[in-house]
Parts: C-alpha cells; sequence; structure tokens
C-alpha cells in the first residue's frame, strides 16, 4: 500500500550560541529520520522527553522547516510547498497540540475558533451553514451547539481539548498529528479522549499519528509503533510485534518501565541507567550506548544501520539478534480469581463505553 505520509532522512538541527564570548553549536534534535505512515492506520512514535519526537511531529506539518530531508503527504512534496501547494496541505493535514489552553485563543469564542477552519478553506459557505457545521462538529466531540457562544477559559482540560480535536476536524482532513494530546488531562478524562480520537479515526477514515510517551496507551490503539531515541528511530514494528518481542534494548527498558499491578518484586526488569546525552553533543558510535547493559566496543564507534526482517520489523542495533531472541521477563505471578473478575468487568464496560457528555466529566462541572 502506497503511504500517505513519508519521511525521508528528515534533519533538523537548531543553532546555539553565538553570541560574545559564546561559542556556536548546533542541537540535532532530528537526525535522519526516516518513515512511512499507511492510509488509515494509527502510527505512534514514542520515546523519553527530549528526543525529539514533538520537533518530528512539527516537521512532518511544516510547521518547522526542515534542515535537510524531505516530507512527501500523498506524493507531494511538503518541505518546498508554497502558496496553493501548503494551503492544500494545512487542510488536508492537522494538528492537535499537547496543551489545549494556550494552543485556543482566549478572545475568540468557540464558535468562531472551530468555524474559522471553514472560512479560510471554504469561503463560500454562507454564516449560517458555518454555523451549523460547528453545532455539529462540537456534537460529534461530546460537547453541545450551545456552547459555541463561550470562551476557552470555561471549560475544563478535557473540555478544550475536544474543542481542539474539532477545530481540527472542521477543515475535513485526511491526516491528524496529535503531540501528546492527553498528557496535560487528568486522568479521570485521559480514557474519554483516546476514545474518541479511536472512534474518530475509524468512523471518518482518518489517519492517525500520534507523539506519546505512555506505553501502556499506545498498545491498545496503535497499528504500529515507531521508539525515537536522541533523534533518530531505533525500533519500529506493528504493536503487538513491538511489545511481545521487542528488539532493541532501549524498547525493552521502556517497555519493562510500565507499572504492572501483579508485580510485587518477583520479575527481572530492564533498566535505563544515567541521562540521556545532549542533542548538542551525541556521543559517537551507537547513541544508546552510554546507557545499554549490552554495548561493546563496536556499539562505541560504529553507528548501527537500520535493519529489516522480512515481517516488517525494524531495528538499529548491533546486537538485536542476540537481544531480540530472548523473551522479555514478565512477572510469573499469576492475577487472583477476584483481580481477574475486576480486569474482566473493566474490559467490557470500556468496550462499550461511550464519550462521557459535557455535563458529566469528571474534572470539572459543565460551565454555566
Amino acid at each position: 500500500m502506497k503511504p500517505i505520509l513519508e519521511a525521508q532522512n528528515l534533519v533538523k538541527h537548531f543553532p546555539t550560541g553565538g553570541g560574545l564570548f559564546q561559542k556556536t553549536g548546533v542541537v540535532k534534535a532530528v537526525d535522519g529520520v526516516s518513515i512511512a505512515v499507511r492510509p488509515g492506520e494509527t502510527f505512534a512514535i514514542v520515546g523519553e522527553s527530549g528526543c525529539g519526537k514533538s520537533t518530528l511531529a512539527r516537521l512532518l506539518t511544516r510547521l518547522l522547516d526542515a534542515t535537510a530531508g524531505e516530507v512527501l503527504f500523498d506524493g507531494r512534496q511538503v518541505t518546498r510547498a508554497t502558496g496553493k501547494a501548503l494551503s492544500d496541505l494545512r487542510r488536508d493535514v492537522q494538528f492537535i497540540f499537547q496543551d489545549p489552553f494556550s494552543s485556543l485563543n482566549p478572545r475568540m469564542s468557540v464558535g468562531r475558533l472551530v468555524g474559522e477552519p471553514l472560512e479560510i478553506h471554504a469561503p463560500e459557505t454562507s454564516k449560517s451553514e458555518r454555523q451549523e457545521e460547528v453545532a455539529e462538529l462540537l456534537t460529534q466531540v461530546g460537547l453541545r451547539p450551545e456552547h459555541a457562544d463561550r470562551y476557552p477559559h470555561e471549560f475544563s482540560g478535557g473540555q478544550r481539548q475536544r474543542i481542539g480535536i474539532a477545530r481540527a476536524l472542521a477543515s475535513e482532513p485526511r491526516l491528524i498529528i496529535g503531540d501528546e494530546p492527553v498528557s496535560a488531562l487528568d486522568v479521570s478524562v485521559q480514557a474519554q479522549v483516546i476514545n474518541l480520537l479511536g472512534d474518530l479515526g475509524r468512523d471518518l477514515g482518518l489517519t492517525l499519528v500520534l507523539i506519546a510517551h505512555d506505553l501502556a496507551v499506545i498498545r491498545h490503539m496503535s497499528d504500529r509503533v515507531a521508539v525515537m531515541y536522541l533523534g533518530r528511530i531505533v525500533e519500529q514494528a506493528t504493536a503487538d510485534a513491538l511489545f511481545e518481542r521487542p528488539r532493541h534494548p532501549y524498547t525493552r527498558a521502556l517497555l519493562d518501565a510500565i507499572p504492572d499491578p501483579d508485580d510485587r518484586g518477583g520479575a527481572s526488569r530492564a533498566r535505563i541507567e544515567g541521562e540521556m546525552p545532549s542533542p548538542s553533543a551525541p556521543p559517537p558510535g551507537c547513541a544508546f550506548h552510554t546507557r545499554c547493559p549490552h554495548a561493546t566496543e563496536l556499539c562505541r564507534t560504529d553507528v548501527p544501520a537500520p535493519e529489516e526482517t522480512p515481517d516488517g520489523h525494524m531495528t538499529a542495533c548491533h546486537h538485536w539478534r542476540k537481544i531480540g531472541a530472548t523473551p522479555r521477563r514478565t512477572t510469573t505471578r499469576s492475577r487472583s480469581p477476584a483481580a481477574q473478575a475486576r480486569l474482566e468487568l473493566y474490559r467490557k464496560a470500556t468496550e462499550g463505553a461511550e464519550i462521557i457528555p459535557v455535563a458529566e466529566t469528571p474534572d470539572r462541572e459543565d460551565p454555566k
């Protein structure tokens, strides 16, 4: 299947210094990333804070200009698009920001915020038609049409993120990129927004690219996952393959960091020691070798080339064959009958869960 979105050797370096008595340098935020996203899939990019995933998201949407490399959307050039080509890109590719409050103009009503993309991309529509479309979009994301007359400060965090999603949907995009769209929300409403994005992606045939650091969330809503470390993709696979048999030591450590309520110290888990190196002075060889328990002299001198298996599992590690041959160590303690019963009840409840109406959102009462 032809990809709808491609990044080819994408690079973004930010210059630093240059002042009086300061040395000049560069921060290598994204350093040679290549990905291909298929139409209709949910593609996740995960990694620690500072690994460059948010910068990558902004490069894919042309919110930042790349230092080198190319981005293609549906075969069209993105990195050098101007004029009508760039306007068409803005219509087809929308962005959901991490902080729903700072991404919404506090001086604009919800109706104007959601209706603005309609004015830009469909100027032929009348005012009444735009009002009807705004009302439909608000209903679609779990809000009420009368909320169009209110302002962002009158809503809770979860409600504001729904406003941001409605705004992103207004131009009828084909692809939506979300930069950690639930990390700034209360835990009690994160699941609602995640379910909303999943339902919209399925019902509207959208392609979703999600930036996240919560791997527990990613497994249940993603088709494929790319793991990023210090500006590079170190592993990429289907969600099931990545979680069941990770081949990069960094991925294994991230997965082992997910809390397991049934693990009471009986399982041996991989741990990442030390801090991520500075992107302004990355180490030679494999960037992860300074924290990797499997590092050898080869890792300290040679950058590992990405290798792909016939099943599409890509890994950039000199020793991935040995590491991947060893199953992850998970807890051997079985769940108690009571815990298993609670889990089954939770699964049944979430399978048929609907978005909670605004008046019932647990993080704040409906604004009056």
